[in-house]
């Protein structure tokens, strides 16, 4: 039997941003629902933070996630088994409240699984962990010790896997509380890493600076083999531009297509700016595709000294920046713990609603 695994949709993501949601959307109407009708696939399993907001969902996303993923996957006869994440629940110390069981607790295709539990698919064996919290943290545990599944599903806050690229979490559960499975496949993070044992999944699409250039997409479980398949999401949010002056031409400027930058996050980073008439017109030849977001980074003076690649990766994500600010300074303060609260400061101040 093949499973389809999805993890951390963020559905209502950025503030309900409508051109996110599109491009969400894009994803599941064009990439993921195709593939699961071709190859036959009829089981989902999410592995938690299905919406974004902890406390409330807005009309129009919740319209979207009706509509364009629950009945579309009704409309295939496929059913969903949902871990609850910590994204889902409104109280942090609880999963009995959740978003899931609120919005689509009735829909027979979607089985929603706030506490651990085993569950078999076509005779073969997965524990089924959600988010642990401290109401379910001991069951957890005494759950991990009966259950006779070799493999675990979770959402899962497991020290030392990187959040995103170059940020490793260093709170959270020890690695060794899972050694009794031999594979555990998890959500919670949104980058994709694996230490051989435990495996965090990915997101199915970027999100933020920090998932620039990472890869995106979702996974296909065969409970016969045991193999996983990573099929790639082929869609891009967030873009990075190199202009310099010594490369380009009118004719290339006028030449360049940026159409597929329309509704997209676009960091244009400047390494030589010696002729303005050419970079204006850059920049409005850009602007007529109308990208939703431009951010412009120059003062790259010691160019000459470094790589493209290494220019653009210096245009760094604000979460980076504030990574980086953090290890300059002398504090007596746990580092780690504070730059984990500013990330999620930072995350939370994304999904303000603005009035």
């Amino acid at each position: 039997m093949k499973i389809a695994l999805i993890t951390d949709t963020h559905f209502g993501a950025r503030s309900d941003s409508p051109q996110f949601n599109e491009y969400f959307f894009k994803f599941w109407e064009e990439t993921f629902f195709p593939y699961l009708e071709t190859q036959g696939i009829k089981q989902i399993i999410h592995l938690g933070d299905v919406v974004d907001r902890r406390k409330f969902i807005n009309y129009v996303i919740l319209n979207s996630v009706r509509n364009r993923f629950v009945k579309r996957m009704n409309n295939l006869g496929i059913r969903m088994d949902v871990l609850v994440g910590n994204h889902d629940v409104p109280f942090r110390n609880t999963n009995e409240i959740n978003a899931i069981r609120e919005l689509f607790g009735d829909d027979e295709y979607i089985n929603v699984i706030s506490e651990p539990r085993t569950i078999e698919y076509d005779g073969f064996p997965i524990a089924m962990i959600p988010w642990i919290n401290a109401t379910n943290y001991k069951d957890t545990l005494e759950f991990m010790k009966k259950s006779p599944a070799r493999i675990a599903m979770g959402h899962l806050e497991v020290i030392g896997f990187e959040m995103d690229r170059g940020n490793v979490c260093l709170t959270g559960m020890k690695r060794e509380v899972f050694q009794k499975f031999e594979t555990v496949y998890t959500g919670h993070f949104h980058h994709r890493s694996s230490d051989g044992h435990v495996t965090y999944l990915g997101n199915t699409y970027e999100m933020t600076w920090a998932d620039y250039n990472d890869k995106r997409g979702f996974h296909v479980f065969d409970t016969k083999s045991q193999d996983l398949e990573f099929i790639e999401n082929p869609y891009r949010m967030f873009h990075k531009l190199l202009y310099d002056d010594s490369t380009e031409t009118l004719e290339s400027v006028e030449q360049y297509d940026f159409t597929p930058l329309h509704n997209t996050m676009v960091k244009v980073v400047v390494v030589k700016k010696d002729n303005p008439i050419l970079f204006d017109k850059f920049m409005d030849s850009l602007y007529k595709a109308q990208p939703l977001d431009i951010t412009i980074v120059e003062d790259f003076t010691d160019y000459s000294e470094v790589s493209d690649t290494d220019v653009i990766d210096q245009a760094d994500d604000t979460v980076t920046i504030l990574d980086k600010y953090i290890d300059t300074i002398e504090i007596g303060l746990d580092k780690a713990k504070l730059k984990n609260i500013l990330r999620d400061i930072y995350f939370e101040a994304q999904n303000l609603e603005v009035t």
